[in-house]
């Protein structure tokens, strides 16, 4: 990428095709990940691509490489968007969607066209994911990473180790006000106690028990996303907690959620930023990101994209966090 010397290599907006300001948070995000660029750019995606499940794959590196390119102040992600909506209808009606799930869609379909076994397998989120780790690919080797969930029943005291793959972890918000993203992690990393319906069956015991459960990370990936769950469904419908969460630009420490026998020592620092503003169904998307090359901050607001300085990333409508480690190095 340090090679390119056209004038805006990685700078080129996306047009909103009609309420698809989601879809262009997302893939400016995923054009600034260095490795992911770096790999699509470099052209081995074409070779790795198989003739199934490849359509999606071979229009996102064809969109990445136009934005790269730095021909046009803007370009269109129609051709994306087309051949996504045939895998995911939900995605082809042209209205305001949730960019976390579209996130976790395109990544899912990136990781079909690309992995490097024949064994279907779905990409998910954290606490409501789970499948086999059998399969390889750019995605699994940036993205996925391992939780440990070791649960111990209260009556017998045995423990049992449950492993969970996440792609995305889901974050609750401990706070209406004002908290960090330590607070968070805080949060979905506490010992929960199972009782009444969630009850867990020990084989010892051979019934239900009460237990407490424990989540550690056992792999870290080299980037890291979280989602900042800022909507809450109630009976009267959805409510979004307009929380602002300080996260950190640099400098953020793992290691005190993740397993001693697997952590190693990895600074992760921020590098795309998906806000989202207004409400569920009638908000808007924008995109932060940090160029891989100049290393300064940009907000990309569909076809408009404009320089910030790092004092404008931390804001209050933030959704998505992306992070990367510079300990953890993919190799292709």
């Amino acid at each position: 990428m340090e090679e390119m010397n056209i004038q805006h290599p990685g700078l080129t907006g996306l047009r909103n095709l009609g309420n698809t300001c989601y879809m262009n948070a997302i893939v400016q995000c995923l054009c600034s990940v260095p490795p992911l660029v770096e790999y699509v750019l470099s052209g081995n995606y074409q070779a790795a691509l198989h003739n199934e499940n490849s359509e999606s794959a071979a229009a996102f590196g064809s969109l990445m490489s136009d934005m790269w390119r730095g021909e046009f102040d803007s370009v269109s992600p129609e051709v994306f968007y087309s051949v996504l909506g045939k895998q995911y209808p939900t995605f082809s009606k042209r209205t305001q969607e949730d960019a976390q799930e579209f996130l976790i869609c395109v990544l899912n379909e990136l990781h079909q066209a690309l992995k490097k076994s024949s064994k279907r397998r779905c990409i998910t989120n954290a606490k409501a994911s789970g499948g086999s780790v059998s399969e390889t690919s750019i995605i699994t080797q940036l993205f996925e990473g391992q939780l440990s969930y070791e649960i111990t029943c209260l009556k017998c005291k045995s423990t049992t180790n449950r492993p969970e793959s996440f792609t995305v972890l889901s974050l609750p918000i401990p706070s209406k006000s004002v908290c960090s993203l330590q607070d968070c992690l805080e949060c979905f990393f506490q010992q929960d106690t199972l009782t009444w319906n969630n009850q867990i069956y020990c084989s010892w015991c051979g019934t239900k028990q009460d237990a407490v459960v424990k989540a550690t990370i056992t792999k870290a990936p080299q980037i890291i996303i979280f989602h900042l769950k800022r909507f809450e469904w109630q009976d009267w419908g959805e409510r979004k907690l307009s929380t602002d969460i300080c996260y950190p630009l640099s400098n953020l420490d793992l290691s005190p959620y993740s397993s001693p026998l697997f952590y190693k020592n990895a600074e992760y620092s921020l590098c795309a930023v998906v806000n989202h503003s207004g409400f569920l169904n009638n908000g808007h998307y924008t995109a932060f990101c940090k160029h891989p090359v100049t290393k300064n901050w940009y907000s990309f607001d569909d076809v408009q994209v404009t320089e910030i300085p790092d004092s404008s990333v931390q804001t209050d409508t933030a959704y998505l966090l992306f992070y990367t480690s510079h300990g953890l190095l993919y190799t292709h």
